[in-house]
């Protein structure tokens, strides 16, 4: 059995508008290991979602892979490339939902309000296994309790909007879970939620995960979540993987400027200051995408003549499979250093 259950190689996807070919997910590399937790962290319009939807080909027109593999190893030990399978193969459908399941942003949107909540979750067994209804209807009801869901039996009859937000989003990861999938996709979950239901709905994942043995990727913008649950870290900008590392390494010690900025930005981190820091400017708009390194007008340890000419910079194995994409990688090490001592 292969150690990675899901490798994404050279990842491309683009979206082709009136204004020509505009690459949301640019050249993506990265694995998820089995019984792992991965998350994938940058800020809004860096490309997560686009690349969690590409695992899935949940891509719509004008969008679509223009290359690369996304390649699934099963636990019978046979590897499929999803980028290349069909929208009519049956491996695909046998894939999306049963062996990869995924947990979308807003639980409101992804649950029928005209569906109870009970037809709702029983559907995703009739697609997936030959049961019968009295079955189907025991294992939703035993789901509902095991994802924490009081008097699971009435909430099998009641409508989604007759549950609060914290209840949907357990539903939706209960949904996600019913068909025990080798990897589970969450963009996002906890967006929309208060901070007492987010370490809830955190420490649910994390529980059902170590239960299940299944791998987890976690598509999100905040780093202190990341901390929490997570064992591996990704960090993209720009529709690239710029740093990658096990959470302890990423969160204590930062080799990309852009890292170093999102962590620096975490409220708690600065305590004798008033202000706290920022990274300057915004996300480029990816018709305008910058030459050089994407980051490097953003950047703090920008070097003229360096890093804005030329291609991207090249991915950089800094030792124990951490790596990252900068041209001062030799050095960064210690300008960040020096940049801590004089936040404290």
């Amino acid at each position: 059995m292969d150690p990675n259950v899901l490798e994404i190689q050279n990842l491309c996807v683009s979206f082709f508008t009136g204004e020509g070919e505009t690459r949301a997910v640019n050249d993506v590399c990265f694995q998820i290991p089995r019984g792992k937790f991965l998350a994938l962290v940058g800020e809004s319009g860096c490309g997560k979602s686009v690349t969690s939807y590409s695992i899935l080909r949940l891509i719509q027109k004008p969008g679509r892979i223009t290359h690369g593999k996304i390649l699934f190893h099963d636990t019978d030990g046979t590897t499929t490339d999803i980028a290349a399978l069909s929208e009519k193969d049956d491996r695909l459908y046998d894939i999306r939902g049963n062996k990869i399941s995924m947990i979308f942003q807003e639980p409101m949107t992804a649950l029928s309000p005209v569906h109870t909540i009970g037809n709702q979750l029983c559907e995703v067994l009739y697609l997936h296994r030959k049961i019968s209804k009295e079955e189907a209807e025991k294992k939703v009801i035993d789901m509902l309790g095991q994802v924490g869901i009081p008097a699971p039996e009435r909430r099998f009859r009641q409508y989604p909007f007759e549950l609060s937000g914290g209840m949907r989003q357990r539903v939706v990861i209960a949904m996600a879970m019913l068909s025990r999938p080798d990897l589970l996709i969450a963009d996002e979950p906890t967006t929309a939620l208060d901070v007492t239901i987010q370490a809830q709905v955190l420490a649910l994942m994390k529980q059902l995960q170590e239960k299940t043995g299944n791998s987890v990727l976690l598509i999100t913008h905040d780093l202190a979540v990341v901390a929490q649950v997570a064992d591996y870290v990704a960090v993209m900008y720009l529709g690239r993987i710029i740093e990658r590392g096990t959470v302890r390494e990423i969160i204590k010690d930062p080799l990309h400027p852009y890292t170093f900025g999102l962590l620096r930005s975490l409220p708690g981190l600065r305590k004798n200051k008033s202000r706290l820091p920022s990274i300057r400017g915004t996300v480029p708009n990816l018709t305008d995408i910058p030459a050089g390194c994407p980051f490097h007008p953003r950047c703090d340890f920008m070097k003229e003549g360096l890093c804005d000419c030329g291609d991207v910079p090249p991915e950089t194995d800094m030792g124990n499979g951490r790596m990252i994409c900068c041209f001062r990688a030799a050095e960064i090490r210690k300008l960040l250093d020096e940049k801590r001592r004089e936040d404290v």
